[in-house]
Parts: structure tokens; sequence; C-alpha cells
């Protein structure tokens, strides 16, 4: 097996998540890490035995050793790091939003065309078992034409006025938080499952904290609440929603809605679909990923455990151990990660050959529903979703 030398920027939340998901995957050597956090980025740089660690991303971008980039940083640096990683000729694996504004995302995906370089943007979630079951239900026809796709992103760890993260920053996360942030994933699971696009929304955003007590240093995604508790806090007025009700318009007609949250008590990481069809209906629950519902008339519903030999041929290769052994987060990236590897190892022209993971091209339509719901949101009308 040819290996595939790859480098990690950026060392937050996702940063160890991506390093952990690539020690899974059989021919891929990390060979360099970078970070601005000096003693973190030396801690997992000994801990998972890459050889090169940097602080500077731009040593990333020049060192020839790399051949694929994954970028793990801040939403204000997806831009510029994508874009000098595909000027270089690399391929990129990118955290979401792809980038903070449509107009840089549409930049990225003229650019990834033009190199003819692999791009991937890690809407993970895509990547259950049981969601890649869902898909393949719906393009067997077995739930019918869609109806009504609807469901929520609940959170609570931006519960109180004095949790605080860098995603509450506009320079730094962008316009839009709750939405941009977790909305783009639950709006990416409807559209994967579905096979349909969102086309059109009408939104109704809320900042239920407009001002925030940040602690004075540096905070990780997560971590406000043990920081809150040092007492050192100055107020910050906060420009982007905690929370927001969004009406949807699918390519078939169908409708939706969704209620997105980072202030929901008790509520940490619950994603939730159902999408109702004229033969059937399914529901999932992150957090209660080994188990699909599916919704009949005319006989008993049923709930469907993930066991490979249960799943649809399509979605077997996902689940990598028998039936009552569960799988869970760490298993979507590494799911997708393969995917894009096996792409790369197998010479594949993202130009020619269709990528069975989300590209650049998806991050950039979900750039786009963003930008759809800011504006209707402002108009307090139903805005098109543009190409």
């Amino acid at each position: 097996m040819k290996r595939i030398r790859t480098a990690v920027i950026g060392t937050g939340f996702i940063g160890p998540a991506h390093l952990e998901a690539l020690q899974r995957i059989g021919g891929i050597q990390v060979v360099a890490l970078a970070s601005i956090e000096k003693e973190k980025a030396r801690t997992l740089g000994t801990r998972f035995a890459i050889p090169k660690v940097y602080e500077k991303w731009e040593d990333v971008i020049a060192d020839g050793d790399v051949e694929v980039i994954h970028n793990c940083t801040p939403n204000h640096l997806h831009f510029v790091i994508n874009k000098a990683a595909l000027g270089a000729g690399k391929h990129v694996i990118s955290e979401k939003p792809l980038t903070m504004t449509s107009k840089e995302s549409a930049e990225l995906v003229s650019l990834a065309a033009k190199k003819g370089v692999v791009n991937a943007i890690n809407f993970n979630y895509r990547f259950y078992p049981l969601i890649q079951h869902a898909r393949a239900m719906m393009e067997k026809g077995e739930l019918g034409k869609v109806y009504l796709v609807h469901g929520h992103y609940l959170q609570d760890w931006l519960y109180y006025d004095t949790d605080y993260n860098w995603r509450l920053e506009t320079k730094m996360s962008g316009a839009s938080r709750a939405i941009a942030d977790i909305g783009s994933h639950w709006c990416d699971l409807a559209q994967f499952v579905t096979g349909l696009k969102i086309t059109s929304v009408f939104a109704d955003l809320m900042t239920v904290h407009p001002k925030r007590k940040r602690p004075r240093g540096a905070i990780e995604t997560f971590k406000g609440k043990e920081m809150a508790l040092s007492g050192d806090l100055e107020d910050i007025p906060i420009r982007t929603e905690d929370t927001g009700i969004v009406m949807l318009r699918f390519a078939n007609g169908a409708r939706g809605v969704v209620t997105v949250s980072q202030v929901s008590a008790g509520r940490k990481n619950c994603e939730q679909i159902e999408i109702d069809g004229s033969k059937a209906a399914v529901a999932w629950n992150q957090e209660e990923p080994n188990q699909l519902w599916v919704g009949h008339r005319e006989r008993p519903n049923e709930v469907i455990i993930k066991d490979p030999s249960l799943l649809h041929q399509e979605a077997r290769k996902y689940a990598h151990y028998p039936g009552g052994h569960p799988e869970g987060y760490p298993d979507g990236p590494m799911n997708l990660f393969m995917n894009v590897y096996d792409f790369i190892r197998e010479g594949k022209d993202p130009r020619k050959s269709i990528p069975d993971f989300p590209t650049f091209a998806d991050g950039h339509w979900e750039n786009k529903i963003v930008d759809a719901v800011l504006k209707s949101d402002g108009t307090r009308k139903w805005v098109e979703v543009k190409p």
C-alpha cells in the first residue's frame, strides 16, 4: 500500500480528533503538525510520533514531504490556508465552514478545479453507518417521495453569559455562529440523505446573551465553563445568533424546518433529523447513533440496530464491528478520511470521478444557505439560495 504523507494544522478540539482518526487508517503517515500553541503541539507531536512540529502554518505549506493538509484551524484561517495549500498543489481536507464568506468559498472551488487536487470538507455526520443506510433506502425508493424534513441540532455549551469561546467573535468566526457552525451539519445531512438541495429559507434568529463575559485568556471550544470560574472577566458585545428556527423548501417541493441552538440546557450534541416520505419515514439522533427509526402507516414501526448484516450493501463498509458493538463520533471522520485517502491513492481526478465524500462545492453551497438565512432574518422574507 502506498503510504501517503500528511500534515495537520491546528491543535484545538478537532485537531487531535483528526490525528486519532488518521492513526486508524492504514498507509497514512503524519509527517508534520503546526500550531501557535507550541507546548500543546510538542505534546501531540510526541504522542503521535510526528517528526516535524511547526509554529507557523506556512512552514507546512512549504514542506515538500507533505502531500495532504488537514486544516483544523479557527474559521478566519480557513480561506487563507486552504488557498495556499491548493496553490501549492496539495490535497486538502478542511474543517467547516469552508470559509467565512461565500465569495471566498467560490474562489476556493474554482481554484481546486483549476489545480485538479482532491478537496474535502469534514461533514463527518454523513459517515455514520445508519445515515449511509438511510441514504441507500432513499435511493432505492423505500421512502418514496419526500414530503417533509424536520429536526434540530441542540447544544448547551454556550448556555450562560459566562460561557465564552473564539466562535463568539465575528472577526474569527464569521457573521453567523449557530447556523454556520452546527446548522450547516444538519443541512448537509438533510440534503445528503434526501438527495435534494435546499432552495429557499425563512429564518428567525435570536441572540439570547447580547453581552457575554470573556475570560482574559485563550479559551478552547467547550472549555468556557472552566475559564469562567477564574473570575477574571470582561464584558463583550455579541453580534451572532445563539439560536434560530429556519423553515426550508427543497428542490422537489418538500418542506422542512430546523431548530438550531447552543443555549438548550442539558442538550450536549443533540442532532436529530426525520424525513417523512410517501412510503415510510426515518429518524436518527446523533446521541443515539446506532439506532435508526423507521415509521410506517400500515404496519408496526421498526428500529434498525447498527449491524453490518442488517444494512444495505452500500452502507456495510462504514460499520466496522458486529451488531451490539457500538460505534460513535470518532468513526465518522475516520470513515470520511478513508474515502478521501482511497480516492487519492487510486490517483483519481476529482474533475472526472465523482467523490464519495463532501467536497469544497458542498462547503460552498452551505455558505450560500447561511447567506440566505442571514438575509431572511434581516428582511423577514423567504430568500432563495442562489448558486
